[in-house]
């Protein structure tokens, strides 16, 4: 049993530090992807595709925002895709959530 809850405890801080790595490796891309004013489109949708499955903890969001703004001046229909799928993916779920 003991072996059990200290599994279950390693998998409890495992997800927490899950989240703080993915911010700050996206954070590095996402300001690389700034400083230099790309217009690489491949290389913001991989990012943004790759911080979606992140969205749920809030830093990871101001930067998912943060690219989606900057990325709605390069290609609004394609800034419009990922709002849609943040909001299918995440509003969706807090709505469900809410009725449980």
């Amino acid at each position: 049993m003991d072996n059990l809850i200290q599994n279950i405890g390693k998998l409890a801080r495992d997800a927490q530090r899950l989240p703080r790595e993915a911010e700050r490796q996206y954070s590095l891309e996402v300001e690389a992807i700034l400083a230099t004013q790309s217009h690489d489109s491949m290389r913001i949708e991989r990012c943004l595709d790759g911080m979606l499955d992140f969205c749920f903890d809030d830093e990871v969001l101001v930067l998912y925002k943060k690219l989606c703004r900057y990325y709605f001046a390069i290609s609004p229909e394609a800034t419009a895709l990922y709002v849609h799928a943040y909001r299918k993916m995440w509003d969706e779920q807090t709505e469900r959530e809410k009725k449980k």
